[in-house]
């Protein structure tokens, strides 16, 4: 990528950030992306938050694809493209690209460059063989991905980390319909599910005694002041993770203890003690609502794999 190119990127990036901040922060209940978390302290925090204790998506997850490793590779055969979205640390990718035959080429597709960038490093170091693509696009919408095909296999893609939860319900069938259009015909989706369970273990998992997940959604504050020019007091917010029983999903806000006022971008946001900006869903799943899920975005269950404690699912879909 050409240094302009990659400025014109940055500056499109921040045009996103901007307009996604204004028209969230506008609204009657104050919003932010869920996606924005994810700058490079960001994804630095989020790592932290996966050695965790109270974390278990990410050693259950990995569990579960090292177990189901050569069942996925007699079902994927030889030859296929991988394409993930969201490709976090690289380290799942590793896992499953060591456990396929043969892969064609792995392309990991992310938002936050560098977060791509150190993923893309680690698979070809650990594969050094294999051809690597990083794609800097926001997979939550839509972008050309057939024109960055390798191979005549069918493709398998990867979603893993339960992060189809950010979705909303309608919005994560219509992203599993748009990467089932994406990925082309005769492509295979592998895909990770956190599963309903207790509360007493599912909020600890977001609101973590060390408080690393409290300063990952904090520095969303950070990143606007930064990015955005605004003047958020990190002091006068804080974390809060709550489990929404009628929606079966974990909330994350950032409360304001205080009466204040924001600016960003020329615009002054004010706040009454105890409101909230709304910065992430994390949707959890039953076994039958994912599998109508998968059928509403046309998709068909090849197979599906557990832990011991059913706390998390990988999913194989089919067209």
């Amino acid at each position: 990528m050409s240094g302009a190119t990659s400025l014109d990127a940055a500056a499109m990036q921040r045009a996103a950030l901007i307009a996604d901040a204004l028209a969230g922060l506008s609204g009657a209940r104050k919003t932010l992306p869920c996606k924005w978390l994810y700058d490079a302290e960001g994804a630095r925090l989020f790592e932290a938050i996966t050695a965790l204790p109270e974390y278990y998506p990410t050693r259950t997850e990995t569990r579960i694809l090292d177990e189901a490793g050569p069942a996925i590779a007699r079902a994927i055969g030889p030859g296929a493209p991988v394409v993930e979205f969201g490709p976090g640390d690289g380290e799942k990718a590793v896992r499953l690209l060591r456990a396929l035959d043969a892969p064609a080429a792995y392309l990991p597709v992310d938002i936050a460059p560098e977060w791509l960038d150190a993923a893309a490093a680690r698979v070809s170091a650990a594969l050094p063989g294999l051809r690597v693509h990083p794609v800097v696009a926001d997979f939550s919408a839509a972008f050309d991905l057939a024109a960055r095909m390798e191979g005549s296999a069918p493709a398998l893609g990867f979603f893993p980390g339960s992060t189809i939860g950010n979705f909303e319900p309608p919005d994560a069938a219509a992203f599993l319909r748009r990467i089932r259009a994406g990925l082309g015909a005769g492509a295979r989706l592998l895909l990770g599910a956190d599963l309903v369970k207790d509360p007493a273990v599912l909020v600890p998992a977001y609101d973590d005694a060390a408080g690393v997940t409290a300063a990952f959604n904090l520095n969303l504050l950070a990143r606007l002041n930064n990015e955005a020019g605004a003047d958020f007091d990190l002091g006068a917010f804080r974390h809060r993770a709550v489990w929404n029983a009628a929606a079966e999903r974990i909330e994350m806000h950032l409360v304001s203890l205080a009466a204040q006022s924001v600016r960003l971008a020329g615009r002054v946001f004010r706040f009454a003690p105890g409101e909230t900006i709304h910065t992430e869903n994390s949707h959890k799943y039953r076994p039958e609502r994912l599998r109508a899920l998968a059928a509403e975005a046309g998709w068909t269950v090849a197979a599906m794999w557990t832990d011991p404690e059913d706390l998390f699912s990988v999913w194989l879909l089919e067209i």
